[in-house]
């Protein structure tokens, strides 16, 4: 606490406490108490993002846009940020390390599995109504804070500048899948290009522990982690959220029951502004992102696990198999994703006025 009580003490007065928070893998954030209220203090990762002031200029406009919307159609809160009392949004130490504090959102805890049907249905109420409260603004008033990211063709890309032989079987298996299926890298890419998928506000990283849920009523009320808020596909979004909160482990496969309700719920909410290309790509969104971030693992442990934190020099290798595994479940499971997706469109092109 010792070290970090001058920076905490930049943001507030009477600093009482300083705590680690959450098991973030990027940025370092802590829970700082003070004689009024708490916030949260985090370190913003440069080598990830190099300009945090875009990250706060996005998060700045996001509240703008948020708060000019009535109460009563706004149902999740956004982390305001707090300024230093110099009135900045960060503080800069000398050696070039940025913090910025934002409100702390109390009585709620994210979750790291899906425990129920109804968690699910509000991971899905919680990413519709995120999309929905953005829809009506121009994503290119947002810094693209992370050039590349989810572009799954560039991760492609990398992969072939530094793949190797395979050494054993387990890379292997990895070489052969990423070999196999590299054709369905372009699957989102390609309709964005064509004008198909239109570019919209998104998350960027909508896994389940950036939902949080009040602790009592267990309905989610705040959805953190906006470094990646971003123009992209909401379909990256999507199948994001659905690869997070659908897998289930020993084995490695994709639970469709999890994935119905939280469609469910994510359309119901989205359904006013998507569009007929929007549900054709669904399918093709959920098989993408585990085949992508499978590269994303694998292509990182081919370079010695320099951008996702390990504890085990062979964690990233395995990961990466646990996404390919998923995937080949989701694969499995085509025709019955598609049929959902089908009944799911039909029923909200039918209740809907639009």
């Amino acid at each position: 606490m010792n070290t970090l009580l001058p920076i905490a003490s930049r943001f507030a007065n009477a600093v009482t406490g300083i705590t680690p928070l959450g098991n973030g893998l990027i940025n370092d954030t802590y829970l700082v108490a003070t004689s009024s209220s708490p916030f949260v203090l985090q370190r913003i990762n440069r080598t990830v993002f190099p300009k945090p002031e875009q990250i706060m200029a996005n998060l700045a406009t996001l509240n703008r846009h948020i708060a000019q919307k009535t109460d009563a159609s706004v149902m999740l809160q956004i982390p305001e940020i707090l300024k230093t009392r110099d009135n900045d949004s960060l503080y800069q130490e000398p050696n070039g390390d940025c913090w910025r504090a934002l409100s702390f959102i109390a009585d709620t805890e994210s979750i790291e599995t899906i425990g129920s049907i109804s968690d699910a249905e509000q991971a899905g109420f919680a990413l519709g109504h995120f999309h929905r409260l953005l829809s009506d603004l121009d994503p290119l008033l947002l810094h693209d804070t992370l050039p590349g990211f989810h572009i799954t063709p560039g991760y492609l890309k990398r992969y072939h500048q530094v793949r190797q032989q395979p050494a054993n079987a387990d890379q292997r298996y990895c070489a052969d899948f990423i070999t196999r299926f590299q054709p369905i890298a372009d699957d989102l890419e390609a309709p964005k290009k064509q004008g198909l998928l239109p570019l919209r506000v998104i998350h960027g990283d909508p896994k389940l522990n950036n939902f949080l849920f009040n602790k009592h009523s267990r309905r989610i009320v705040s959805i953190i982690d906006l470094d990646t808020v971003k123009p992209g596909l909401v379909h990256y979004d999507i199948g994001d959220c659905l690869r997070s909160c659908c897998y289930s482990a020993d084995p490695v496969r994709f639970n469709p029951d999890i994935c119905a309700a939280l469609l469910k719920s994510y359309l119901n909410e989205a359904c006013s502004f998507f569009t007929e290309h929007d549900y054709r790509y669904l399918y093709p969104a959920i098989r993408l992102i585990p085949f992508e971030l499978g590269i994303r693992f694998y292509t990182d442990y081919l370079e010695g696990n320099r951008y996702f934190k390990v504890t085990d020099p062979e964690q990233n290798l395995q990961r990466a198999i646990s996404q390919f595994r998923l995937c080949e479940s989701i694969m499995a499971q085509e025709t019955a994703i598609k049929d959902m997706v089908l009944q799911l469109q039909n029923k909200f092109n039918t209740d809907s006025p639009h």
